[in-house]
């Protein structure tokens, strides 16, 4: 993201500098503002929050904040650029008190809840790990094809970043990815944390940097001791006599069959195409000023040539809907 910020700033400002006459535009000054802009006008919560209908409750950090349902599914499909299954069960996102969802080097976590059922976990024990991790990135090789024709970026798991561990005393799963999108130069981190309950499980799943995962570990303690299911839906509340049993255990939740809904795989990119043209959006008066550059700048983007070009106006309309487009 660093990278495209400084890139795009570099190719707007000796287009804008000439096209404007004596006056060139800070052309820094004015991304930099569409940015502040749209970090800004999300609403933000502290203190203690309540998960979903009765589901249990969040304490957020005193260093974080919280960002409800709505909000969040907002910034994971139409600003990183996620398939909608990848928001359908969430909660909300906490990020840090000094980051945005499209701040530099940001980073958050996602909290969503699956009502599976009571996943048992007498299999913690016994999962070859190593094993698992080949059928894992097996099994995103072959879902590529799918991600791709749907529009969004294929991936590859490049393997653990953090191997995986459980809990007994808290029944909390966790382990994290080292995965690599390919619109994106640098790798993801997914740190997932999975928290067992007596009808489904609660996760809490970092999307950061490889380099943040020190930064997510320190974090992690105190988002897990502060986020609990409420009386009667705990882990230890399981009843055999009324209560469903998940599909899948500890192995299942791991290799994310059970969250593989179509597009999802239970993996969420920090940044996807669909950023561009939202900060984009507000810019039109910029790229109808452009003129030819923006031939320039389109191009190099898209690698389409003028007898391909689309119409500005289409470009906007699609970062006001959301809708990625089939190349980028």
């Amino acid at each position: 993201m660093k990278h495209f910020l400084r890139l795009l700033c570099l190719l707007l400002a000796p287009v804008l500098g000439a096209q404007a006459g004596t006056t060139p535009v800070d052309s820094a000054a004015l991304f930099k503002a569409k940015v502040d802009s749209l970090n800004a006008s999300f609403r933000y919560q502290t203190g203690t929050i309540k998960l979903g209908k009765d589901l249990g409750s969040l304490s957020v950090p005193k260093d974080m904040r919280f960002l409800d349902a709505e909000q969040s599914k907002r910034v994971l499909t139409k600003i990183w650029g996620n398939p909608e299954t990848a928001a359908e069960d969430v909660q909300g996102m906490l990020f840090p008190l000094d980051k945005g969802p499209v701040s530099e080097n940001n980073w958050a976590f996602v909290v969503s809840y699956e009502p599976m059922g009571y996943v048992k976990d007498d299999d913690a024990e016994d999962i070859n790990y190593d094993d698992l991790l080949k059928d894992m990135q097996e099994e995103i090789r072959e879902g590529n094809a799918a991600r791709r024709e749907a529009g969004y970026a294929g991936m590859e798991l490049l393997g653990w970043a953090v191997p995986p561990h459980y809990d007994k005393a808290t029944h909390a799963l966790h382990w994290a990815k080292k995965l690599q999108f390919d619109n994106n130069a640098a790798p993801t981190l997914n740190y997932d944390v999975r928290l067992l309950g007596r009808k489904g499980v609660l996760s809490l799943n970092a999307v950061a940097d490889p380099i943040q995962l020190g930064l997510v570990e320190s974090q992690i303690p105190a988002v897990v001791k502060g986020t609990d299911f409420a009386q009667g839906l705990r882990y230890a509340d399981f009843d055999p006599k009324l209560d469903e049993v998940a599909a899948y255990s500890i192995g299942g939740l791991v290799a994310g069959k059970v969250l593989a809904k179509v597009g999802a795989l239970a993996v969420i990119a920090k940044f996807g195409k669909a950023i561009l043209l939202v900060l984009l959006k507000g810019w039109k008066f910029i790229l109808l000023a452009l003129g030819a550059g923006w031939s320039f700048i389109r191009r190099f983007f898209t690698g389409r040539g003028k007898e391909d070009a689309e119409p500005t106006l289409a470009l906007d309309e699609a970062a006001a809907d959301g809708n990625p487009p089939t190349e980028m």
